[in-house]
C-alpha cells in the first residue's frame, strides 16, 4: 500500500471565511462541493467541511491510498472499527471510515 497524500478536514460553517483566510496564506481552491471546500498549495491541502454528505460522521483526516480495498481488507481482518462502508461516491472517489486507536475518524479513500 502507498499513501497518496494526507488531508485534515476542519468540520465548520465558514466555508467562505476559510476559503478567504486561507488564501491569504498562498491556499487556492481546489475543489468546492457545496458541503465540502478543498484548499491547497505546494506544500499541502486542507479539507473544510460542514457535514458529511453520505456519511455519519465529518471525518480527521482524510488518507489516499492507491488502492483502497487492499486497505480496508487489512484493516478488517485486524478487527478495526469501520465507521462508514466501502463504497464509490458520485464525486469520483471509493472510499470508507475507519477510527483510529485515539477515537479519530479517518477517511480512506482512492480516487476512480
Amino acid at each position: 500500500m502507498t499513501v497518496r497524500r494526507i488531508v485534515p478536514n476542519v468540520q465548520t460553517e465558514a466555508l467562505r471565511e476559510n476559503r478567504d483566510f486561507y488564501g491569504l496564506l498562498g491556499f487556492e481552491e481546489v475543489m468546492d462541493h457545496g458541503w465540502v471546500v478543498a484548499l491547497a498549495s505546494p506544500g499541502g491541502q486542507l479539507g473544510f467541511v460542514t457535514a458529511d454528505r453520505t456519511a455519519p460522521a465529518v471525518p480527521d483526516l482524510s488518507i489516499e491510498v492507491d488502492d483502497v480495498d487492499a486497505v480496508h481488507a487489512t484493516l478488517r481482518a485486524a478487527g478495526a472499527e469501520i465507521v462508514h462502508p466501502l463504497q464509490d461516491e458520485e464525486w469520483g472517489v471509493r472510499r470508507f471510515f475507519v477510527r483510529d486507536p485515539n477515537g479519530r475518524i479517518l477517511n480512506i479513500l482512492s480516487h476512480l
